[in-house]
């Protein structure tokens, strides 16, 4: 039994490397990665030529002598040497054998965690207080939640932040709004000592309908707006009925806000806002207008970060307009100080819409010039494409609109009820159990069609495709896991055991190998925070395993042994596949 202490690609760069050390060479030549020709090997090795540069040796002649030292190793099928000098290796079947029984103790399935000790903190979803979700909020909470699963498991302590949008003039536009219909309320009384109504005196319902009409006032009236502008400063500087009032809008919102993303399985540590980094602003500003890094431009106050290097125009972050008014870069770097100080983190990712790089690569360089950060702090802005329909424009109602994203999902669910039908899929059920499904495979086919695309690019959202049982779908993709989940289930119930040792050969290799890509796979999606890349994985495991199933008989075995050893194959690759899913957020089903 191979011992799971690290992936397989890591345990053959370490034996190519000594061999490549033994020839008085750097070990660091001896990487070994997957073949990029399976069709004639399983791995190979590219490092001769470089060593033969840095030697002054023929590249053939540097990698038939780290061959020859190879051959010796009985791990080693076949070692042959391609073009000018690239090394293929084949492993022998016993070899992966014992790699494989490793692989059934391990439930990482030979990933490390790397970053044991580390804190990152992900900045994802960002909804406004008072409005209604919409499709936009969608890819940001889904990508921020895969990232944080995939942190998580990479070791690090990952922190996720909703970061409401719930400060600023939508505030004072509301709550002026409020107190030119509503004067008797106690909140808009400068006598009242209190205590205020515990009760919300607006629903989320109102505040969507409210909000508004606020704001087409103030666009028509410059009196409403200075009304508006004069409320947000007011509850800024803590006027306690706005501040009362504004409590409730901000609760009413998050349990609304937490109804979509329970219906979408996304999670979050942290349920703070703009407003909770107020606190932080005037003493950082304080701090770098007397560090000299803030400094006043025409009655303002701002950062510059533009440098000698720089291809493009940077303009200064603002801090506080002329009037004294804070702007979202003001808020975000107070943030930035206030995550800093709670939990002083070795990362801070932000997934939002990458038409705001130019808004972060300003945040991220005033943090570092005002020394806010650590110089070893990474700070990344994921940022992201948008989702349109099938014109290539941003999503819409029919109506023109910008569709809710609860009336998203209810189309997603009623979608997968018709596929279902279609597939006859889950049709035995009850129909609570059937309501079940579909709404765990509606949240599969948004999640899954979002998360494939590489982040960065825009994609068209096609309903009828992504809820499809065929093809490269969520859907797909559960019902391969549970058709395994209820291939040992039938097993179990005729008294069918899978073996202790998986016998590799024809019929198992692909699978094997294909896992043995998991640790690298993982690190890497993680490292360019790029979740399409354990998508692609998932999608080739349940292919693969697929072809698997089609080609080879489990239950009806009639030779014991194979088929004790199919279904070991068939149980470590339902495990790994519901891992990759879970990463995704992602649920398998009980059955379908």
């Amino acid at each position: 039994m191979v011992k799971i202490m690290t992936s397989l690609i890591q345990t053959l760069s370490q034996i190519v490397g000594d061999a490549f050390v033994a020839e008085g060479l750097d070990a660091a030549m001896g990487a070994v990665r997957v073949s990029d020709r399976p069709d004639l090997a399983q791995f190979q090795c590219n490092g001769a030529m470089m060593a033969a540069k840095a030697a002054k040796k023929n590249p053939r002649a540097v990698a038939d002598a780290i061959s020859a030292r190879l051959s010796a190793n009985p791990i080693f099928a076949k070692i042959e040497i391609a073009g000018p000098g690239f090394i293929n290796l084949v492993l022998t079947d016993a070899y992966l054998s014992g790699f494989a029984e490793g692989l059934k103790g391990d439930d990482r399935f030979g990933a490390v965690p790397y970053a044991t000790g580390k804190t990152m903190v992900l900045d994802y979803g960002g909804p406004n207080v008072a409005k209604a979700m919409h499709i936009g909020h969608l890819r940001p909470c889904i990508i921020g939640d895969c990232l944080r699963r995939m942190a998580i498991f990479a070791g690090y302590k990952a922190i996720g932040d909703v970061h409401l949008g719930d400060w600023g003039t939508p505030m004072g536009m509301i709550l002026s709004e409020l107190e030119i219909n509503h004067p008797e309320w106690p909140y808009f009384d400068a006598n009242f000592t209190g205590p205020y109504p515990a009760e919300p005196p607006v629903t989320m319902a109102d505040l969507e309908v409210i909000y508004p009409r606020a704001a087409n006032a103030c666009k028509d009236d410059p009196a409403r707006m200075d009304a508006a502008r004069q409320a947000t400063v007011e509850l800024q500087d803590g006027r306690p009925g706005y501040r009362a009032l504004w409590k409730h809008f901000v609760d009413v919102s998050i349990a609304g806000v937490k109804r979509n993303y329970d219906l979408l399985g996304v999670h979050f540590d942290l349920w703070k806002g703009e407003a909770d980094s107020h606190p932080y602003i005037a003493p950082m500003v304080d701090d770098l207008r007397k560090r000299g890094i803030a400094i006043e431009d025409n009655g303002a106050v701002i950062v510059p970060v533009k440098t000698d290097d720089d291809q493009k125009e940077i303009p200064p972050l603002i801090l506080y307009k002329r009037d004294g008014a804070v702007m979202y870069g003001t808020t975000d770097l107070a943030t930035i100080v206030e995550r800093v100080k709670d939990f002083n983190p070795d990362k801070i990712v932000y997934v939002v819409d990458q038409r705001q790089s130019l808004h972060f690569e300003q945040v991220f360089r005033a943090a570092r010039i005002g020394a806010i950060v650590r110089d070893d702090v990474e700070l990344t802005h994921a940022g992201f494409g948008t989702m349109n329909g099938a014109d290539g424009k941003p999503f819409k109602t029919r109506a023109g609109g910008v569709m809710r994203l609860e009336d998203m999902i209810g189309m997603a669910r009623d979608a997968v009820v018709e596929q279902m039908k279609s597939a006859n899929v889950a049709q035995d059920m009850d129909d609570a159990a059937k309501d079940k499904v579909a709404l765990q495979v509606a949240v599969a086919a948004i999640k899954f069609a979002d998360l494939q695309n590489q982040r960065q690019s825009d994609y068209i959202f096609d309903l009828n495709r992504f809820t499809s049982f065929e093809g490269k779908t969520g859907p797909y993709l559960q019902y391969q896991a549970v058709r395994i989940k209820s291939l040992l289930k039938k097993a179990a119930d005729q008294g069918f055991e899978p073996a202790d040792t998986i016998t590799v050969n024809d019929e198992g290799r692909a699978l094997i190998l294909l896992m043995a890509e998991w640790p690298e796979t993982v690190e890497m999606a993680l490292r360019n925070y790029t979740p399409h890349v354990l998508c692609d994985f998932v999608y080739r495991m349940a292919n693969a395993y697929s072809s698997f199933y089609g080609n080879y008989h489990i239950l009806s075995e009639s030779d014991a042994g194979l088929r004790s050893s199919r279904l070991a194959l068939s149980a470590l690759t339902f495990k790994h596949i519901e891992l990759a899913l879970n990463m995704l957020g992602i649920d398998v089903p009980e059955r379908m």
